[in-house]
């Protein structure tokens, strides 16, 4: 009897045939649903062999089903399959399965034959649909069950759970059912050819990550990614403009006088820890042997010079007192330690988990700077900031981007500092939080470009990195945007920052009004000739847009069509600050594959190294110091996600388990995520960029009282 219960495999003729099954209690579509699909994908489909088995003796005697024809019910189920397998076309849709039986069995007899239970258990499915009760009860000779529906569709999802089958849940109108399932099943068979199994599937479709986007990834990670070409760098007078003082005084002046009308919202990227910050000092502890090795030693052999800057002026750090007083809780001889252990056992308060944790922080919520009454996070300081400028009609708009696990201290340093933030400001701020969209995550691959998997065999995901943040700047409703880094704040010069965040919108502000206009003639029309030429001068030498070569031979309604796609982008008005060496993106002009030449903010990694003498040229650096109008001339949002370019991501190269793996980056938020926006790029003083990329950067004038 076990042989007549064995499945088929599902290769046939050298051809994969997937099994999909539909699973779940009676009268819930999934004889429907199974026509329908092999309807659909031209397949064959199996029957409930249980029904003409059941009916047929209903018809002849009156009789319904008894535990004696579970058995042959599960044979003929499994014998059907078998036969259909066969002329199946790419799937096999299977309506019921033994699985059922078994359920049905426990559920009306108790128990069921021990053959039938050792099938179900083995037979395999590439995805199985529980189909939910939220279809209404069609009664017929054989259905008997229209009450407690819920309750036996617990009992049949625990099964599954039970026996670890692929499945997934099934809800909605017939329509409505048809259409998820065809998206699934192509997504599943996507997902097969690119090496992931059915659970990694399920998985990743909990995720809402987008099959065609995945496919895209693995192409890039196997043949790399197109290296950007650097004209060259973008320099004063060439791409960047200069600001004075009297003109930032005038076009913050503008911004004043405008922004009553609108809403404004700063964004803070802020989810990352502070693993970076504190690198130097994370390697110290590890290496560092007490009683064996002298700091002079260590430093001298590990050429860590930033450990011996750390400790020398470790008492001005804002966190130094708390420190102090932590450890002696830690180490109740600390004030008698000889020197070098004292100094390993401050470290080590300030990183281990029973003392600060820091580095397992995010940056936001770590002391950055010491005032005579309390110690203010980045938090504090960003609110300080924002009451500053991001402010209009009384209130100033906040929202962090948070790791979710983290979003409770950030409201409570907010609950702590935003009352007299607001008391010395005469204003409200709302503050809001969100999350990096999970389906913007990215799954990394081996070296032989197979889905990675952990030492418990399970798919790896990253972080999709900053750029993923388009989707949370995209669902923001909102006239002006400003974007700055969490670590990029002062002590000093809040007021003279926020002269030049003003300048910067005011700048926004009145490119914006003239591209409006130019968006509404154009849609309209009706220009003459000159008007035609005035805006192709416009985009190509105030928006640092090259104009193509064959611009004027195009007709009219060309010439129009052309312009109004220009124009009709979001606009960014980002802050450039001299080149001092700081790691990072920087301005410059790139051609792209259509041969375009336009303004760009790029990274060293996105260069081929036969470009690298043109990076070495560049004379200012991008400090993510940006203005952002994210509607268009109707004052409808954009959709920001329609501006992306996704070839200039990142492929990053990590180690997990002691094996390597490669992931792929999403375009990073300011460059690739931002690539097809109108950029304007504007000289602000060095005083405006202030960041925290390690501990000892508080230690400079400006996080210093």
């Amino acid at each position: 009897m076990e042989e007549n219960l064995k499945q088929h495999p599902s290769v046939i003729d050298g051809r994969t045939v997937l099994r999909i099954a539909f699973y779940g209690p009676e009268s819930t579509g999934k004889s429907t649903i199974a026509a329908q699909l092999a309807e659909a994908f031209d397949t064959v489909w199996t029957p409930e062999f249980a029904r003409d088995y059941l009916q047929d003796k209903w018809n002849e005697s009156g009789e319904i089903c008894q535990p004696e024809d579970l058995l042959p019910i599960a044979v003929g189920q499994t014998q059907l399959e078998n036969q259909r397998l066969q002329q199946a076309n790419r799937f096999l849709f299977c309506d019921t399965n033994v699985l059922v039986t078994k359920v049905f069995g426990d559920i009306y007899y108790g128990s069921v034959h021990h053959d039938i239970e050792k099938a179900a258990k083995k037979h395999k499915y590439d995805l199985i649909f529980l189909t939910d009760v939220d279809v209404p009860w069609e009664p017929d000779d054989l259905r008997d069950r229209p009450e407690n529906r819920e309750e036996t569709l617990r009992v049949f999802e625990e099964n599954l759970i039970h026996y670890k089958k692929p499945y997934i849940k099934l809800s909605g109108s017939v329509a409505s059912r048809l259409e998820q399932a065809q998206k699934i099943i192509l997504d599943l068979e996507k997902a097969l050819q690119l090496g992931f199994t059915s659970f990694d599937f399920i998985e990743i479709y909990h995720r809402q990550m987008n099959w065609d986007t995945l496919r895209y990834q693995f192409s890039i990670l196997k043949n790399g990614l197109p290296k950007i070409h650097l004209e060259r760098a973008a320099t004063i007078d060439d791409g960047i403009q200069s600001l004075t003082e009297e003109e930032a005084l005038y076009y913050a002046a503008l911004f004043d006088e405008k922004k009553e009308k609108l809403c404004l919202k700063k964004f803070v990227p802020a989810s990352g820890a502070a693993s970076r910050m504190f690198k130097f000092l994370s390697e110290f502890l590890n290496d560092f042997k007490p009683g064996q090795d002298t700091l002079n030693s260590y430093i001298n052999h590990s050429q860590n010079k930033d450990l011996s800057l750390f400790l020398v002026a470790k008492d001005k750090f804002p966190f130094y007192q708390a420190a102090v007083e932590k450890a002696r809780q830690l180490f109740p001889t600390y004030d008698t330690m000889e020197a070098d252990e004292r100094s390993y056992c401050f470290v080590k308060t300030v990183l281990s988990s029973q003392g600060f944790n820091f580095a397992n922080q995010p940056k936001g919520v770590l002391p950055f700077h010491q005032y005579p009454a309390h110690t203010a996070t980045a938090i504090e300081e960003h609110l300080n900031e924002c009451a500053h400028y991001a402010h209009s009609r009384g209130v100033s708009n906040l929202h962090f981007t948070v790791s979710e696990e983290h979003q409770d201290r950030f409201e409570q340093i907010v609950a702590q500092v935003k009352p007299k933030v607001e008391a010395d400001n005469n204003l409200s701020i709302q503050v809001k939080y969100s999350y990096q969209d999970k389906s913007t995550d990215v799954i990394a691959v081996d070296l032989e470009g197979k889905p990675f998997r952990d030492k418990h065999d399970q798919i790896v995901f990253r972080p999709g990195g900053h750029g993923a943040l388009i989707q949370n700047l995209n669902r923001l409703n909102a006239d002006i945007v400003f974007v700055k880094n969490i670590d990029n704040v002062t002590q000093n010069h809040t007021r003279e920052v926020a002269l030049y965040k003003k300048a910067l919108a005011g700048i926004l502000l009145q490119l914006q009004e003239t591209v409006f206009r130019y968006l509404k003639v154009l849609a309209s029309g009706e220009l003459t000739n000159e008007l035609l030429s005035e805006i192709a001068y416009f985009v190509n030498n105030k928006l640092h847009m090259e104009i193509t070569e064959d611009f004027p031979k195009y007709t009219r309604e060309s010439k129009i069509e052309y312009l109004f796609e220009a124009l009709n982008r979001p606009i960014r008005v980002c802050g450039m600050v001299k080149n001092e060496g700081e790691p990072g993106g920087g301005p410059f002009w790139v051609r792209d594959h259509k041969g375009r030449v336009f303004l760009q903010i790029i990274e060293s990694s996105q260069i081929e190294k036969e470009q690298r003498y043109i990076m070495e040229q560049a004379t200012h650096f991008n400090p993510v110091d940006l203005v952002c109008g994210i509607r268009d001339y109707q004052g409808r949002n954009f959709d920001l996600t329609q501006f992306v370019d996704p070839n200039t991501g990142f492929i990053v190269e990590k180690n997990k388990d002691g094996r390597p793996l490669k992931a792929f980056e999403l375009p990073g938020l300011w460059n690739g995520a931002m690539a097809k926006w109108l950029t304007v790029f504007v000289e602000v003083p060095l005083v405006t960029f202030n960041p925290v990329k390690t501990v000892n950067d508080l230690l400079k004038p400006a996080h210093q009282p």
